[in-house]
């Protein structure tokens, strides 16, 4: 049953890669629903480590590593009969290593428990100087849309995404847009999926011309969560220009 888990510095873990394969699942869509969790758990990194498996190839793939509290929050979207016989496999599996690990835990000296205070809390600064290292261009982009003071043209858009890195010019990400689905094809204007998910707006306005009848002009704005949306897929990926797939 131990065999589920393993210990590593000190902390009972499991791999998202076991996981996967035990409760029938792709591997690629447990690490979608890990980065989903991310998104709304605020502590993520002290239940979550970022790792590298083999696969049948002997090649590295992403995973993850997570504790206990990490797999029940994971665990928590999987359902029917045979999801609930590992999850209880899973649960036995931690509570059994958490028993052997008690009874093996040799008796510290005041010294040595300190050390070992002290070596958990460099961990813990490191861990946590990585995770916001990782998280600057996160913070560049949301400065950037709260200066932006509301929705904004896609040309100033352009000029966001350049400031935080990604080099890309108006038209070029007109082209982009329009090949991914969130604009129309030979228009300005956003398609009805990017209008349903928020990312556009757009603004009518009638122009008065004297005697001749008003002219109405409709223009298309990017609005503060699609700011947040295109900066973020642009600016935190490795991939080029046309390897990002959009949204939907």
């Amino acid at each position: 049953m131990n065999e589920l888990v393993f210990i590593q510095n000190d902390e009972i873990l499991v791999s998202s890669k076991d996981i996967a394969i035990n409760f029938s699942k792709r591997h690629d869509h447990v690490l979608r629903d890990i980065e989903n969790i991310e998104k709304d758990v605020p502590n993520f990194g002290e239940m979550f480590h970022k790792g590298e498996s083999k696969d049948s190839y002997g090649r590295s793939q992403p995973c993850y590593f997570m504790n206990r509290d990490g797999f029940t929050l994971l665990a928590m979207g999987f359902t029917g009969k045979q999801a609930l016989d590992w999850k209880i496999k899973y649960i036995n599996a931690f509570n059994q290593m958490e028993k052997r690990l008690k009874s093996a835990t040799p008796q510290l000296t005041g010294e040595e428990l300190m050390a070992k205070a002290l070596i958990e809390a460099n961990s813990v600064l490191a861990r946590q100087s990585k995770q916001l290292e990782e998280q600057k261009p996160k913070v560049l982009f949301a400065d950037s849309v709260i200066a932006s003071k509301g929705s904004i043209l896609v040309r100033e858009l352009a000029k966001l995404i350049k400031q935080n890195g990604y080099d890309i010019g108006e038209k070029k990400l007109y082209r982009w847009l329009r090949e991914k689905g969130y604009i129309c094809k030979n228009s300005t204007e956003p398609t009805q999926m990017a209008m349903n998910l928020g990312l556009f707006e757009i603004v009518v306005r009638t122009i008065e011309r004297g005697d001749a009848p008003p002219k109405a002009t409709r223009t298309t704005k990017v609005t503060g969560k699609g700011q947040v949306y295109f900066i973020n897929k642009l600016c935190n990926s490795n991939c080029s220009l046309y390897d990002l797939e959009p949204l939907f």
